[in-house]
């Protein structure tokens, strides 16, 4: 059984690179979105096991993303992937229904982590 990750981000070289390495994982299904609201689309009309979404985008941020999914009944695991500190927007990630916040590094390390957050929270 695979594991369908919709990941949102504007930028499309950053979506290609953790798209890689995500689709790299056992068992992982990949499907990418530059665009934030195009993505609250699919999310919910599709059928994705979660989300993974970068924080700072044009027009609706991650944590206004999530937010809208969850106020159209989407409930499925939403992580934020972002650059900015883990205390910085845990509280507010929280408030707004993120499941998780990882935080993006140099590397390739942080791809794994995600990956293992996703599975955490699946």
């Amino acid at each position: 059984m695979s594991i369908e990750v919709l990941l949102v981000d504007e930028d499309v070289d950053v979506l290609e690179i953790v798209g890689t390495f995500l689709g790299q994982e056992d068992g992982f299904e990949i499907t990418t979105e530059a665009d934030p609201e195009a993505a609250l689309d699919l999310a919910t009309d599709g059928d994705f096991d979660a989300v993974v979404s970068d924080y700072k985008m044009p027009r609706l941020d991650g944590m206004e993303l999530c937010r809208a999914l969850r106020d159209n009944d989407v409930d499925i695991p939403f992580l934020l992937f972002t650059a900015r500190e883990h205390d910085d927007v845990a509280d507010a990630a929280a408030e707004h229904g993120v499941t998780a916040v990882v935080q993006k590094g140099t590397g390739t390390e942080q791809y794994s982590v995600l990956a293992d957050r996703i599975r955490d929270t699946i």
